[in-house]
């Protein structure tokens, strides 16, 4: 059993670092409200217990202090409805008279959520004594922020010094996402599958580095696989190619090779005349694309290829999709790769969907609830399978 599930937050504050950077519009209503959704079930655990409850967040990137447009109240309302009409009452400073006069008069089954973390600069900059202002909030420090787990923060990394071993622990979330990128990256079963697409192959290196320790076959699909393309002397016409990273994809390929991990590019790609919504389209081997024509998505043959890959898998990561799947003729591909994924999940294989654009994916086309885990971390979960310690994750455990 975990640690959260174990505790009795009975007569106790509980500090909860939150993860509530959602998106508004211009009238400040939520636009995605998941983020605030996978976090319920550990404020609700400390309610039961008979617990209060005090949430900090950051929200956006405010540049200089206080704005309207980055202040938590516009998410009162909601959050309310979310815990089941239970009212939450708001502090307009996350620290100073107010924040502590209303957190120390909460009472058992009580919320309050603080203002925007970020309205400090202390914050980003992971200041000691703005941490530790923070800490004497409450008695139990719980950290449910899996998206911020990768910055050394303030509120993440440096206020859990300010508590003692029994007193700080992460949240149902923040145990989900650890335990499920652990699976991948240290309890794997074989054959393991990584699907890693996207546009850059710089933003990937590192990760696909690091799977080549651990992974039987990476498809790699995306902008990215143009510069695999060309590394391997194929003809790519104009689409996406970083050409100062062609030497790396080659390196890549080689010590893949080496390490007898297959890396499958796709054999064919949905070409189009410009970048647009309204291009013509065509078909192409992806090693043989006329001039004046891009790869936007993978083709028919491609989905095939990498479905019966995805289907022998025994644990499969995604990272990324397959093309452009924000225009209707782009997202054959991105939508293939899911149907697979979600059918190997169906005979046994365990799946983790992490990195914004292919969570993005998995929910549009209504699969989140077909694969076993979806990461509400993208940088977060980036970086744990390149292989880095998260400061948020470090300081708990430490």
């Amino acid at each position: 059993m975990s640690k959260f599930s174990n505790f009795n937050f009975n007569g106790q504050k509980a500090l909860i670092r939150v993860d509530f950077n959602v998106p508004l519009d211009a009238n400040y209503q939520i636009t995605d409200d998941n983020r605030m959704r996978a976090t319920i079930p550990t404020i609700k655990k400390i309610l039961t217990d008979g617990g209060s409850v005090i949430l900090m967040s950051h929200l956006g990137r405010p540049k200089d202090g206080p704005s309207e447009k980055y202040s938590l109240k516009h998410l009162v309302q909601h959050l309310s409805e979310l815990l089941g009409g239970t009212p939450v009452q708001f502090a307009n400073d996350c620290i100073g008279t107010e924040a502590y006069n209303k957190a120390a008069a909460l009472q058992s089954g009580e919320v309050l959520l603080l203002e925007n973390l970020r309205f400090y600069k202390e914050e980003e900059l992971g200041d000691k004594s703005f941490a530790e202002k923070l800490a004497k909030l409450g008695t139990v420090y719980v950290n449910d922020a899996f998206g911020t787990a990768h910055r050394a923060h303030a509120s993440t990394a440096v206020i859990a010094q300010f508590f003692p071993a029994d007193k700080k622990m992460f949240g149902l979330l923040m145990e989900a996402e650890v335990s499920s990128a652990e699976k991948i990256m240290h309890q794997a079963e074989k054959p393991f599958v990584a699907i890693i697409g996207g546009a850059k192959v710089s933003d990937k290196i590192l990760i696909i580095e690091n799977l080549l320790k651990k992974a039987t076959d990476i498809i790699i699909g995306g902008g990215m696989a143009y510069t695999f393309m060309k590394a391997k002397g194929g003809s790519i016409g104009s689409s996406l190619c970083e050409d100062d990273r062609i030497s790396t994809a080659k390196e890549l390929l080689l010590a893949a090779e080496k390490q007898g991990v297959c890396i499958h590019l796709p054999g064919d790609s949905i070409i189009a005349n410009k970048f647009a919504a309204d291009a013509e389209t065509s078909t192409s081997p992806s090693n043989n694309i006329p001039d004046g024509w891009m790869g936007l998505d993978i083709g028919p043959e491609a989905c095939e290829q990498f479905a019966h890959i995805i289907h022998s898998a025994k644990t499969i990561l995604w990272n990324g999709p397959m093309g452009v799947f924000e225009m209707p003729k782009f997202q054959h591909g991105t939508k293939a790769i899911a149907v697979a994924v979600a059918e190997a999940t169906q005979k046994g294989a365990f799946s983790l969907v992490g990195g914004g654009d292919s969570v993005a994916a998995v929910n549009q086309f209504g699969f989140a609830n077909k694969v076993s885990y979806v990461s509400t971390g993208g940088g977060a979960m980036l970086e744990y399978f390149e292989g880095k310690v998260l400061p948020g994750i470090a300081a708990i455990n430490s």
